[in-house]
């Protein structure tokens, strides 16, 4: 993130004495990417964070792929995947490349049992149906419909949910996500210009400290398996911490829609940016207000990426036959636009109330198994007249 915040206890000055009531030290530990380049932040443990007491499974969870080079423009039907009480065992890898995973997840139970830590990715996770708490080692933070959660690599988390119907869109993201440069000055502030500003951003609250001892169960992922550690220590005993590296929450409702005259490109709907993809927000907002203007997008040829729309709620206008949960994939190679009739429907209205998260990826995505179980192979013909 780019502004700084501060929970709970620490001391002066970094990397000095920080003594207990008793005396003992606490034990500090700094938790940052890119080596010693990137974000980061200083935190304070009861206990060290190094005590591994068992070594246990270890099992690939890594996506099967069945379509290796793809062009074909699909539909899946992301409310098809189905449910499973496990968070882990429910996250379906759909579409995948060397940067990121696009993943379905639809759990009915809260991560009880263990605690979950992804070495190799940041995690976006979008929330379609479902509320909750998002438990970690640097805080608390609620979750409801219509949040994304933004969980940098190596963050230790659970996720408690109220109720068991929960549909989660889930990006992962090999380099670390930002929020977009063009929306930044040159000290990391939000500009005038941005859809969204520091304010919007929900930061952790609540700092859980465990000071206990015992088994606690971490599972790991790296290179796309699941390997099982055994802590001698509660993952959550911070005590305190500051820096720019933590989770947070930012709604999709408190995005504001730029809009103009004439159709302006997805560009404007951009909410993060990693060096692999983009992540962009479609919201409600008032449509172009040239007395000529057709609001539905322009046929464009996808050239250098590919396009994944994931529906959320509305009525997307420039598509035929969507509903909630659908993903449609837009390759690179091809053009692609609006479905036969929709530019025409489009003339004369004012407002759309579609809501749609779009992730657009610099290099070819893959077409796993899992998304073939769920997919509508003859998507591609929709276009003919």
């Amino acid at each position: 993130m780019p502004f700084y915040h501060k929970l709970g206890k620490i001391p002066p000055k970094r990397h000095t004495q920080f003594r207990k009531e008793n005396g003992d030290l606490y034990y500090e530990q700094l938790f940052g990417t890119i080596g010693f380049d990137g974000m980061s932040t200083n935190m304070y443990h009861e206990y060290r964070p190094t005590m591994v007491k068992e070594i246990k499974k270890q099992y690939s969870v890594a996506p099967k792929v069945a379509k290796e080079n793809n062009i074909q423009s699909y539909r899946f039907r992301g409310f098809q995947v189905p449910q499973f009480d496990d968070y882990l065992e429910s996250r379906k890898v759909v579409l995948t490349n060397s940067d990121c995973n696009v993943i379905l997840s639809a759990p009915r139970k809260s991560t009880e049992d263990y605690f979950y830590k992804n070495t190799d990715a940041d995690e976006v996770i979008f929330i379609h149906k479902g509320s909750g708490k998002l438990r970690t080692m640097l805080g608390n933070i609620e979750f409801k419909y219509g949040d994304y959660l933004v969980i940098p690599r190596g963050m230790i988390y659970k996720l408690d949910f109220n109720d068991e119907d929960n549909r989660l869109f889930i990006v992962e993201s090999y380099s670390p996500v930002y929020t977009p440069k063009r929306y930044r000055n040159w000290f990391g502030q939000l500009l005038e210009h941005s859809p969204y500003c520091e304010r919007d951003i929900r930061r952790p609250e609540e700092l859980e400290t465990h000071n206990e001892k015992g088994d606690f169960l971490i599972k790991i992922k790296k290179k796309n398996e699941i390997i099982e550690m055994v802590y001698a220590s509660h993952p959550f005993d911070v005590v305190g911490y500051d820096g720019f590296n933590y989770p947070y929450a930012f709604s999709i409702h408190d995005f504001e829609p730029i809009t103009g005259r004439i159709h302006l490109p997805p560009p404007i709907h951009q909410t993060f940016e990693s060096a692999g993809f983009v992540i962009c927000s479609f919201v409600p907002r008032l449509y172009d207000y040239h007395p000529d203007s057709i609001p539905a997008p322009y046929n464009h040829s996808n050239i250098d990426s590919d396009e994944v729309l994931y529906y959320v709620d509305g009525d997307f206008m420039s598509r035929n036959d969507i509903a909630p949960g659908h993903i449609s994939l837009h390759p690179a190679g091809i053009p692609h636009g609006p479905h036969p009739g929709a530019a025409e429907r489009s003339i004369g209205e004012k407002e759309t109330e579609e809501l749609a998260v779009m992730v657009d990826t610099f290099k070819p995505l893959m077409v796993t198994e899992e998304a073939m179980k769920i997919a509508d192979e003859d998507y591609y013909k929709s276009w003919l007249e």
